[in-house]
């Protein structure tokens, strides 16, 4: 065991043995004590059961052979950073050598320079030899070309009047390069001799008249692109070719003027930049020359021009994308030029159609399609030109502000216009009025005017060109026919009210008047109904508006109006007949219900024109009328019964009138209110037809119960139409009723409210008695 660790320290001892070199001794007693001290433990842990002792021999031959690997390994290392060190060693030798040789020649670079001083200033005469050598050889080898300027001038004329550009271009190449060379070497020998570059110049003038000829015919051939390129697009290519080569020479000048200071005469000629003007200003032309028909000549001018201008632009376009961009070289991004030029172009034209003085169609037609049809499928947005370009990058062809100035001229025109339409349609209507024919009927059968139509129509008009422009607009432009509809309809209410009072100073005239009363009437429903349809149609909100609620409100009033102006036509007939009612004529056998009846019912059969719901309101206002007018009749007293049997009488003539005027507006379907209405005709006839007098209080007490808005002068009234009531009699039944008075502030449809009783004044008790005692 102790002889095992011994070999292994000296294993370890050897191993450590470099690093003891190179390290500091401090450091190297430090690893030495570590490396002892893992030896020990490696060792402790080999043997620490006895049976382990047996193979310590084991051990010892695989330590050594170890330890002979990491000599090995050792000695390989060592030796190559010897060989390293031998290398370096020798190349530093190697440049030491050399840095002493290119010394020594420096040295002696410099002691021939500073002897050859002298001998080069000696040499300018044949520096001066060399660049007239230069010169003189430049114009020999010109000099072929020099002699023949005259004749290559007439040869390029010819080719350029034979439109045979690219060899007409070659031939000017080389007068210019002659002239140039002679001119830059005239330059360099003296710059300041001008008389020798004017006799130049003056000798090669011809070749600037070619180059201005040459150029004329390439903007030419470029202002006729479009054609060029469908009629022979080999044309354009040379074209194109000859500028790129004039750009190439400009920068090659270019270059050498930043040299030598020398650049030849119209040079650089930028011909590219030129190229891009003059198709600018060919598309400029090209839109600007769409106007075919001028304002006074068509009315429809501009809708023309802007359907002509969408299909030269497209068509344009068009070819630019599947010929024109083959002409040019990818680097000039053609179509996106092509496209941003025409755009350029179609928005100044449309700034100048816009600062016109436009009339209001005008102004949707260029909204429309500046709006909607300058980027659709139609024009820019068409599917051959969509994969070329993003439409939605186009600025927009009018500024915000133009676009809102339009518009607001729009509106004050259509505003101006439309009131002038609607007091036309109004005019027009009015004239209708006053036909000795009666109104169209609509499919139904009710009678109407076409002023529904016709106004509408107009509105229609509008707001679908509105729509077209823009959706906010269209609500605009909706609005405001609202407004000037609520306007109109309030017109058209005092038209009507004046229809009515020149019907009443001659009820003869005119001849239909009853039947075109009807249509207002029914043209109030129809109005209602065109409303509706157009806020569905037009508007995206549904919520009420405070114009919506005036025109509904006009629109109810004119129509109540309209019915009430029927019904008064109705009762001027009846007025004679009405008076004839509870008068001793009627008590002795008149005819004046049977002819209220008959005449009411042939004013219905007009009146079944009427559209619902107002027709349906005008029956049971017509009810209500006649009974009112009826019992009216009762409480002015016209007559009072003498006896019982004159009581008796009226009173079965009242019930059996009541139920002739039941039995008519049952049939013209005057409501739930018939029975209730007529009932108190019968039940009037009640009171009148009793003849016990004690029963009298019980009897108006009855009536009072079913219609509470009975007064006390009804009572009073009808009391003294029959006649025999005593004044005690009379005051006992006042005087009750008036303690037990049931409120009548919940009948929903009064009857006597409305109706007043006549007082007695002394004048007519005088009058009145003067009557009996003549008689």
């Amino acid at each position: 065991m102790p002889e095992l660790r011994k070999d292994m320290l000296k294993h370890l001892r050897v191993v450590m043995k470099p690093l003891n070199t190179s390290g500091t001794l401090h450091t190297m007693e430090e690893t030495s004590r570590e490396a002892v001290a893992t030896a020990v433990q490696r060792v402790a842990g080999m043997l620490q059961r006895s049976d382990q002792l047996d193979k310590v021999e084991q051990y010892r031959r695989r330590e050594a052979r170890k330890k002979a690997s990491v000599e090995a390994r050792l000695k390989a290392a060592i030796q190559s950073q010897l060989d390293g060190v031998r290398t370096g060693l020798t190349q530093l030798h190697s440049a030491l050598l050399d840095v002493k040789d290119i010394q020594s020649s420096l040295a002696d670079v410099n002691k021939d320079w500073r002897q050859s001083i002298n001998t080069i200033e000696n040499l300018k005469d044949v520096k001066d030899a060399v660049v007239q050598h230069s010169q003189l050889a430049a114009a020999v080898e010109n000099l072929k070309n020099i002699f023949s300027v005259p004749e290559i001038v007439t040869e390029t004329r010819q080719l350029i009047e034979q439109g045979e550009l690219l060899q007409a271009h070659r031939k000017l190449m080389e007068l210019e390069c002659s002239r140039d060379d002679l001119m830059y070497e005239q330059y360099r020998m003296d710059s300041k001799n001008t008389s020798d570059m004017n006799l130049i110049s003056i000798y090669f003038e011809d070749v600037q008249g070619l180059s201005d000829e040459l150029a004329k015919q390439l903007w030419m051939v470029l202002q006729r692109a479009m054609g060029t390129v469908r009629r022979d697009p080999t044309m354009l290519v040379s074209v194109v070719r000859i500028i790129e080569r004039e750009e190439k020479i400009d920068r090659r000048m270019v270059d050498r003027k930043k040299q030598t200071a020398f650049i030849p005469p119209g040079r650089p000629r930028r011909w590219k930049d030129k190229m891009f003007e003059v198709l600018e200003g060919t598309v400029s032309t090209r839109i600007e020359g769409t106007q075919a028909v001028t304002k006074e000549a068509d009315k429809m001018w501009l809708v023309r021009l802007l359907e002509i201008t969408r299909k030269y632009i497209l068509d344009d376009l068009i070819v630019v994308k599947n010929l024109m961009v083959q002409c040019f070289p990818p680097h000039y991004d053609t179509f996106n030029r092509f496209f941003r030029l025409y755009h350029n172009a179609v928005s100044n034209r449309v700034k100048e159609l816009a600062a016109e003085d436009l009339e209001s169609n005008e102004i949707v037609s260029l909204l429309t399609w500046v709006l909607n049809t300058y980027k659709s499928v139609e024009m820019m947005g068409h599917p051959e030109l969509r994969s070329e370009c993003d439409i939605n990058q186009l600025e927009a062809l009018l500024p915000k502000e133009v676009v809102n100035e339009l518009l607001s001229k729009y509106v004050q025109t259509f505003t101006s216009n439309i009131t002038g339409w609607l007091r036309k349609a109004l005019e027009t209507d009015k004239k209708d009025w006053k036909k000795e024919t009666e109104p169209e009927a609509d499919q139904d059968g009710y009678y109407q005017t076409t002023l529904p139509a016709i106004v509408f129509q107009m509105f229609e008009q509008n707001l679908q060109v509105a729509a077209q422009i823009d959706g906010d607009f269209k609500e605009q432009v909706l609005k405001l026919c609202l407004r000037q509809m609520n306007s109109f309809l309030i017109r058209y209410r005092e038209e009507a009210v004046t229809y009515k009072e020149e019907h009443l100073r001659d009820r003869q005239l005119p001849q239909c008047y009853v039947q075109y009363m009807i249509a207002i009437i029914n043209n109030c429903q129809t109005f209602k109904e065109s409303i509706n349809s157009l806020k569905r149609k037009y508007s995206q909100s549904s919520e009420p508006t405070e114009s919506d609620a005036a025109i509904e409100r006009t629109l109810s009033e004119v129509a109540k109006e309209g019915c009430q102006f029927l019904l008064d036509e109705v009762f001027l007939d009846l007025e004679h007949h009405l008076n004839e009612l509870l008068t001793r004529k009627w008590l002795t056998g008149s005819h004046a219900v049977d002819t209220i009846c008959v005449t009411v019912e042939d004013y219905f059969n007009d009146f079944n024109k009427i559209k619902k719901p107002f027709n349906q309101k005008m029956t049971s206002e017509a009810l209500r009328r006649v009974v009112m007018e009826y019992i009216k009749a009762v409480m002015q007293k016209r007559i009072t019964f003498k006896n019982a049997d004159e009581r008796k009488d009226g009173a079965e003539r009242m019930i059996k009138e009541a139920d002739q005027f039941k039995f008519l507006f049952r049939k013209l379907a005057a409501g739930e209110d018939t029975d209730r209405l007529c009932g108190a005709i019968t039940a009037i006839a009640e009171v009148f037809k009793l003849t016990d007098p004690t029963l009298l209080f019980l009897e108006v007490t009855t009536l009072v119960s079913k219609y509470p808005d009975i007064r006390e002068e009804h009572i009073q009234a009808l009391l003294a139409v029959r006649g025999d009531a005593s004044r005690e009699m009379r005051q006992m039944i006042i005087g009750t009723l008036s303690e037990n008075k049931v409120s009548s502030s919940a009948v929903s449809q009064p009857i006597f409210k409305d109706i007043t009783v006549p007082t007695i004044t002394m004048t007519t008790m005088t009058s009145m008695a003067t009557a009996k005692l003549l008689k």
